[in-house]
């Protein structure tokens, strides 16, 4: 590689790290999406090394349509992962002419590809009552009820919940302070009933004795050391065994729960959207989708002609 190759490398590469920061710095994304989007660009980059080019300045619409019919074609990929790929590029070029150093986007008027997306699996009411009610007793009974009774309660992430100190539950307002993605603070309302079981547990069923070692958390494993999503998932399939729920389910299942039960009592889709943190509106309507999935069975059930 001739002196000009190299230094155009060598921009290319301070370009990139200049923007990996800018997402985990500024946007503050996760460690595992920044690693994501790095990965697909050094793709990108190897693409435009095999087509002689060197620079992003040099890069035109019809060129990025040229290596996303590769993808599609050679490598197979997904319409999921295809629609990653095009999320990287336009988040990296729209940032480098935030920057200045390019004058056009040549993102602007490409489409991500359609994704048909699945509906994500809930429990039922009834079901939710059977597996809520098969917990509280034995000697982690009132911190297993009062984790499920939250999950359901908040529809707050495992990730969120596991992270909760006891300063974050404030019982006497009804509300957790939860720390959500990109540190974004939220306040989800808590219920009655979820507040009756996360006194009982803090009264009597938080491991005494372990305050450094839980750094303040909430919920703690027997060994009185913060409990991790793994563990929160050991737990939840525990119960779903002991109430004879036999659907596939998740933690997450209760987040999903937890938002179409309160779409089908009537709640106003923005209220959802802000107590379960999407940024977006259009990642809380794919539970309106579900709730017409809900009424179709309750017509197929119950109509004379169903």
């Amino acid at each position: 590689m001739n002196d000009t190759g190299n230094e155009s490398h060598q921009w290319e590469s301070f370009l990139l790290v200049s923007y990996l920061d800018h997402l985990r710095i500024e946007k503050g994304l996760a460690i595992s999406t920044v690693a994501s989007y790095r990965g697909d660009l050094i793709g990108f980059f190897g693409y435009l090394r095999q087509r002689g080019l060197s620079r992003a300045a040099q890069v035109g619409q019809e060129l990025l349509i040229e290596y996303l019919f590769s993808l599609k074609i050679q490598e197979k990929l997904s319409e999921r992962t295809l629609s990653r790929r095009v999320s990287s590029l336009r988040s990296y070029f729209r940032f480098l002419k935030w920057e200045g150093h390019i004058e056009a986007d040549p993102t602007e008027f490409i489409d991500s590809p359609r994704i048909w997306r699945t509906l994500p699996s809930v429990l039922s009411r009834q079901e939710v009552e059977k597996l809520l009610g098969s917990a509280g007793r034995g000697m982690f009974g009132s911190r297993d009820r009062a984790m499920l009774e939250l999950l359901y309660a908040t529809g707050i992430r495992v990730s969120e919940m596991v992270n909760l100190s006891i300063e974050d539950v404030h019982m006497t307002k009804g509300y957790v302070r939860v720390m959500g993605k990109g540190r974004k603070e939220r306040l989800v309302p808590l219920n009655r009933t979820a507040t009756k079981w996360i006194r009982l547990y803090l009264r009597s069923g938080r491991p005494a004795g372990h305050g450094a070692e839980g750094g303040g958390r909430l919920f703690l494993n027997r060994s009185g050391r913060p409990l991790s999503r793994v563990g929160v998932w050991k737990i939840l399939n525990h119960y779903l065994m002991v109430s004879g729920i036999r659907k596939k389910a998740s933690p997450h299942t209760l987040r999903h729960s937890f938002a179409t039960h309160l779409l089908e009592g009537g709640a106003d889709l923005r209220a959802i959207q802000e107590m379960l943190g999407h940024s977006d509106i259009a990642t809380t309507q794919i539970y309106t989708h579900i709730s017409r999935e809900y009424l179709k069975e309750i017509h197929r059930t119950y109509h004379p002609r169903g």
